[in-house]
């Protein structure tokens, strides 16, 4: 493929991707999930002169407790810096912010275009079929629906999945140089590169870890001396600590370590709602307790969710063809780095972490290995239709046929799901506007002094301002000291059947007294919704 073929075929995907991107993003007019509200509400306080902090403390297994505090105790900040430029130009919103999801999101099937045309390379196919398969490729990826809905959200799946792919793509070409030459030197530059783009992906997700190991072991492997494959780990590896150096004296700084501290109370997590826990948090002996068969099926049903709710059902049919023909793709060198990482961030989001990974780990971190199954599937296709012409006797070549297939059943669930999802974040918009409008009325305003306790703690300091507190999934008596320990005023919830709502109904627990009903009755802004869940319960316990 010549230069300037090159340049064409880049940009052709990019402008198609671009657009569905920016289609798709005008369909979603609220943060859904509460933990892209949280990169967007980060952002805007950045913006506005407050640094890297956060309205709402919705997790407190780590320290410091307080009210605002420091942001990103778990997650990590680069989707807020990368939201934030665009809202520096076009102002603090959510739509601002989409702009640079979307613009990355658009860069994902660029980079996926590139690792298909080295996979035709590497097989040396015909001009004509290598190039059908690295543009169908990135077409494909340009109307995938997972990439699509993850491209009209500032959060990190865009971002990682980009650096990712770009992580594996040097890689691949620093195996075969380094290869060739017998040494490093002509590849330091590469080398740096490598590292500058790993440190990046460790501002972007924890799972940047196993990028890293990946690349070190495949050095290892190298038919090199041993100084070679020394320094073929140890320069990335430098230059990614380097970029990766100043958030981990920022961490030890706000919160007196440099690791994630709730890494180890997700892994011990026996249920998704554990990260909101305040006085029954998880623990070895909690965890152990369980017994040997629930921690089994834990791990059966991480496995089952990575599988089919993240990487099969989103992406079908497509998805279902390329995991078929995954074991005779990733014989490839040119796959190998990303079916190493896709293997490796599988496994130990549901055999580690089984419980979290439900409520999204892996989901954020899957955007590569849905273009390795898209490039999967392609290839299988296009084998199986040379199959048929060679049998049959075809004179011209029909290779465009899968690309064909793929692009038009991935329009086709694209086209039929993302209303839905946009119509999803309008309800959501809706619901959260008639809270705002619900809590003004009775005069219950949230302050960095009296929090609010709430089950969407992200969401109502995003809508309504002040600061929030997460309610933990556990007794009055447990609240009602969450309540004490920070002046709560109230608890605001929005979901039917929490247990809080529960026990205060039956009225079993001794603190259920102390939480008197407040809640206003419901306004017109649900816009025809006749689902009132909102229950608003004063503090009236010293």
């Amino acid at each position: 493929m010549s230069r300037h073929e090159a340049v064409v075929s880049a940009g052709v995907v990019f402008v198609i991707a671009i657009v569905v991107r920016w289609y798709a993003a005008s369909l979603v007019v609220f943060p859904r999930p509460e933990d892209t509200a949280y990169y967007v509400d980060v952002a805007r306080n950045l913006l506005g002169g407050r640094g890297l902090v956060s309205d709402a403390l919705w997790s407190y297994q780590t320290a410091p407790l307080v009210i605002p505090r420091p942001a990103f105790e778990v997650w990590l900040p680069l989707p807020t810096f990368a939201a934030a430029l665009p809202m520096a130009v076009f102002g603090p919103s959510f739509e601002a912010a989409q702009v640079s999801s979307i613009v990355i999101g658009a860069l994902v099937p660029v980079l996926a275009w590139r690792l298909a045309a080295d996979v035709a390379e590497e097989r040396r196919l015909p001009p004509g079929r290598a190039r059908t398969l690295a543009i169908g490729t990135g077409v494909t990826a340009g109307v995938s629906l997972p990439l699509i809905l993850h491209s009209t959200l500032p959060d990190s799946t865009m971002p990682f999945a980009a650096l990712t792919l770009a992580a594996v793509l040097l890689m691949s070409r620093l195996r075969s140089r380094i290869a060739r030459d017998g040494a490093v030197g002509g590849s330091t530059a590469w080398l740096v590169a490598l590292g500058l783009i790993l440190g990046l992906a460790a501002l972007t997700r924890n799972e940047a870890l196993w990028l890293g190991l990946v690349w070190a072991a495949l050095a290892i492997g190298l038919p090199i001396a041993g100084r070679d494959r020394l320094a073929a780990v140890a320069i990335p590896a430098v230059v990614a600590l380097v970029v990766f150096a100043p958030w981990l004296i920022r961490d030890q700084l706000a919160f007196g370590s440099p690791l994630p501290g709730q890494a180890l109370s997700n892994a011990l997590s026996i249920d998704g709602t554990d990260i909101f826990a305040w006085q029954d948090p998880p623990t070895l002996g909690r965890y152990l307790a369980i017994g040997l068969p629930r921690l089994l099926d834990l791990r059966i049903t991480g496995i089952g969710h990575n599988l089919f709710d993240v990487l099969l059902l989103p992406g079908a049919p497509l998805s279902f063809i390329g995991l078929a023909g995954l074991p005779w793709a990733a014989r490839l060198r040119s796959l190998q780095p990303l079916a190493l990482v896709s293997v490796a961030m599988f496994l130990v989001t549901a055999l580690v972490f089984p419980v979290s990974t439900t409520w999204g780990t892996f989901l954020h971190a899957a955007g590569a290995i849905h273009v390795l199954l898209i490039v999967s599937a392609l290839l299988a296709l296009d084998a199986l239709i040379a199959a048929v012409g060679w049998r049959r006797g075809w004179y011209r070549p029909v290779a465009w046929l899968a690309p064909t297939l793929t692009v038009s059943g991935a329009i086709l669930f694209s086209a039929l799901l993302l209303p839905s999802f946009g119509e999803a974040s309008l309800l959501t918009l809706r619901r959260f506007v008639d809270l705002d409008l619900r809590l003004d009325e009775i005069g219950l305003t949230a302050e960095a002094s009296r929090p609010l306790i709430t089950d969407t703690p992200i969401w109502l300091p995003y809508t309504h301002g002040g600061t929030a507190l997460a309610l933990p999934y556990e007794s009055p008596s447990s609240v009602l000291d969450l309540a004490r320990r920070f002046h709560a005023p109230a608890v605001v919830t929005l979901t039917g059947d929490h247990p809080f709502r529960a026990a205060i109904a039956t009225g079993d627990d001794p603190a259920a007294g102390c939480f008197e009903d407040i809640t206003p009755p419901a306004t017109t802004a649900l816009g025809g919704d006749d689902a009132d869940l909102l229950r608003v319960y004063r503090v009236s316990c010293p």
